[in-house]
């Protein structure tokens, strides 16, 4: 690599500098607007924003993809209808999900539940006569540059007893867009051709013939709005006609659509709701932001004392990885959720990683006498296959969140990978970059930089037997907790509503509650109101918020609990976030998520087995992986944490972290090998001993940065967030010592077993 001159140097470091404050002004920007909710703002999901989730699942057979495309259709503008003004600063979603179910995502939305019912509510559509028996006309239509503005004269009911609704949408037996060529003038006209059943055939060639006498028109009238007013121009008799004048085959699709949906016989049901306020979305932003702001600060603190002048360097490296991650979101408008928060917090931890490795390496180069410009480039060329081991293997991980998790997982995916991305880059390149440059500079002096000291060898391989037996013991305890907790009836596990079905309700009750206060006197008034005594209230800590449990409450008994909390605490609506799962979806997220491991283990032994070209790498590592899932399930067993879609979140990034963590010591343990000359118990453990001991300080560092972010969220964080980093920051914990201790340990096991074999 050509050397770089002092001017150059100079010249990088005001680029880098002026690239760190346009970043940072962006972020600062964004960030502001995302607070405040203005136009630079990040796309938010429902946690953060409030708003209203709910997934249908279709009865009966499995409709046709038509009759899919044509109900998400329906739901789509009765949510422009239902919305109004809001509809212009709401982006609603609304997707199939796999063949049978719909789900529709709104946030933002000022009265949730009310749009909950008109959602579910049947749409109707009616054919209706201009003029009635009397010559009244039915209604009133004007065409305006958005569409057919109008109003009726009279009520449908009244329209139906007077006769002048001619049929409805049950009894169109088919509607499809198409085109025809007009004889006279060849031109090509867009038109939505129509089928009667046998009831409507008679009733609408009477209307016709009457309506094509006096040159009057028949409204289409769907769900509160005119779609279309033709004009009759001659009796329509044999049960089909078409309706022409439309611009474009889309506006044809369209009114076809309409037209369909009038009639349309798929049965919904609701399979999953969450309906989240405003005030708790606000309070979930807030928090989190903060965490990730006092743990950033905190890490940069730890790295520039640590590692002096380039923990400094990596301190402007991680503020401009953070500022680059909002930039993404905000280009690309990727919608950030709560989880994907803790997810953009945890990649700040991890960030470090590659930066400890390589100061790690420098330090170790200083010390075997080289310069401190071949030090560098030394110490970057010898942690890049560790950083880029370790990171592929997280985001195998990520990957596997992403393809089989949940929305809410999805969103913690995303940013996880988007940071795992972004870190490489300022670790092999903004920092490389500004560490060469600052030396160019003229700061050149060893002491800024550090040197290792001599590594003392510990004996970890002679101990084996007792790390061994304590992972034992703590699964085990784990595993004795569940069978005692089943034999209770309580359950092996806590099991949320993703996993075991139901409604939560929390609701931030204005002030503090212990359980039996609740038990006494708030369950009783929910009981009342659902008609179940059997409802679980969990207070959440240095909060007035109160999760209570119950089994699932439809729509009105959701409302019906939210006008009890505003008649008998003053509780606005915006202070109440209700989710319901029923068991359906409950039991495809347990096997989603015991596949989910099953695949992310699987693909990482593959990537190992084939970076480390020795299948005793993989074994070990997968077995310390399955050590790690273990541990921190007996956490969630013995301390009855809620397990559903953040479990699987945790789990896979404990995975993730854990294996990056173990494939760095690989890395030493691969390097070192060329420096024994036969394989015996006795050099295979000082090759070992060695290589951990080598990487230690390394091993601990990273598991304070990760872990200072971490403890940000769990004691900062809202409730979810903290049910998700106490499990979170114990698999680091549980991670960094089964890399230690555990999967170096298995290797030289496999490696003595088969050295032995071969003598």
């Amino acid at each position: 690599m050509k050397r770089m001159k002092k001017g150059a140097g100079f010249a990088w470091i005001i680029v880098v500098l002026a690239c760190l404050i346009g970043l940072g002004y962006y972020s600062l920007i964004v960030v502001k607007d995302t607070i405040n909710k203005d136009a630079n703002s990040l796309k938010l999901g429902l946690d953060l924003n409030g708003g209203v989730s709910i997934t249908y699942g279709a009865v009966g057979e499995t409709p046709s993809n038509e009759q899919m495309q044509d109900t998400i259709t329906k739901l789509q503008k009765r949510i422009e209808n239902d919305l109004g003004e809001e509809s212009s600063t709401t982006e609603a979603n609304v997707y199939q999900v796999g063949s049978d179910r719909i789900t529709v995502e709104i946030p933002g939305v000022s009265d949730p539940n009310a749009l909950l019912e008109e959602l579910g509510a049947e749409g109707q559509l009616y054919f209706i006569s201009e003029y009635n028996d009397e010559g009244q006309a039915n209604y009133y239509v004007n065409y305006t540059a958005e569409g057919i503005q109008g109003t009726l004269n009279f009520t449908i009911d009244e329209l139906i007893a007077n006769g002048s609704v001619i049929c409805d949408g049950t009894q169109v037996a088919g509607a499809k867009e198409g085109t025809q060529t007009d004889k006279s003038t060849g031109k090509v006209e867009y038109i939505v051709s129509l089928d009667f059943d046998q009831t409507a055939t008679q009733a609408f060639a009477d209307a016709t013939t009457k309506a094509a006498a006096d040159g009057s028109t028949i409204a289409i009238y769907y769900d509160g709005e005119f779609v279309s007013v033709p004009t009759v121009k001659q009796a329509i008799t044999g049960g089909s006609c078409y309706i022409d004048g439309m611009d474009s085959m889309e506006e044809a699709s369209k009114l076809a659509s309409y037209i369909r949906i009038g009639g349309l016989d798929v049965e919904l049901e609701e399979l999953e709701s969450q309906v989240v306020g405003a005030q708790l979305g606000s309070d979930a932003l807030s928090t989190s932001l903060k965490a990730g702001a006092i743990g950033l600060i905190i890490v940069m603190i730890f790295l520039m004392v640590v590692y002096l002048f380039p923990g400094f360097i990596a301190s402007i490296a991680l503020t401009i990885y953070t500022a680059l991650l909002l930039a993404v979101l905000s280009l690309f408008d990727i919608t950030l959720t709560l989880s994907g928060i803790a997810g953009m917090i945890l990649s700040i931890g991890m960030a470090v990683d590659a930066n400890v490795i390589i100061f790690a390496r420098i330090r170790e180069e200083i010390r075997a006498g080289r310069s401190v410009i071949s030090a560098i480039e030394t110490g970057f060329d010898k942690a890049l296959s560790a950083i880029l081991d370790g990171n592929v293997t997280t985001l195998i991980a990520a990957a596997v969140l992403g393809f089989i998790g949940s929305g809410t997982v999805k969103g913690f995916a995303i940013t996880l990978a988007i940071g795992v991305v972004l870190s490489m880059f300022t670790a092999l390149f903004v920092t490389r970059l500004l560490m060469n440059a600052f030396y160019a500079a003229g700061v050149r002096n060893a002491k800024l930089y550090g040197k290792a000291k001599e590594d003392k060898t510990f004996n970890f391989i002679s101990k084996r037997g007792v790390f061994f037996t304590i992972s034992l013991v703590a699964i085990a305890v784990g595993f004795i907790s569940m069978g005692v907790h089943a034999a209770q009836g309580t359950g092996s596990l806590n099991y949320s509503l993703e996993f075991a079905g139901g409604t939560s309700t929390t609701v931030d009750m204005g002030k503090a509650y212990t359980i039996e206060e609740l038990e006494s006197q708030v369950n009783p008034q929910i009981a009342t109101v659902i008609g179940d005594k059997n409802i679980q209230a969990t207070t959440v800590d240095a909060s007035n918020q109160v999760i209570f449990k119950t089994r699932p409450l439809s729509l009105d008994e959701r409302t019906a609990l939210n006008d009890m909390f505003a008649s008998e605490y003053g509780i606005e609506e915006d202070a109440i976030t209700s989710q319901s799962i029923g068991s359906t979806i409950s039991g495809e997220m347990r096997t989603q998520s015991i596949i989910a491991v099953l695949v992310a283990a699987l693909c990482m032994l593959l990537y190992i087995k084939i970076r480390f070209k020795d299948i005793k790498f993989a074994a070990s590592a997968i077995i310390a992986l399955l050590h790690d899932v273990l541990v921190v399930l007996a956490l969630y067993a013995v301390a009855r944490i809620s397990v559903g879609s953040a479990f699987i979140a945790c789990m896979l990034t404990v995975i993730g972290y854990s294996v990056n963590d173990t494939i760095v010591i690989f890395d030493r343990i691969r390097e070192n090998f060329n420096t024994i000359t036969k394989e015996t118990p006795e050099t295979l453990a000082e090759l070992a001993n060695v290589s951990l001991s080598q990487t230690l300080s390394r091993s601990i560092s990273t598991s304070i940065t990760t872990a200072i972010t971490v403890l940000m969220l769990l004691i900062l964080g809202v409730s979810t967030i903290r049910e998700f980093a106490l499990p979170l920051l114990a698999g680091v914990i549980v991670g960094t010592y089964s890399s230690i201790f555990i999967a170096t340990q298995l290797w030289y096991a496999m490696k003595v077993k088969v050295a032995s074999k071969k003598q």
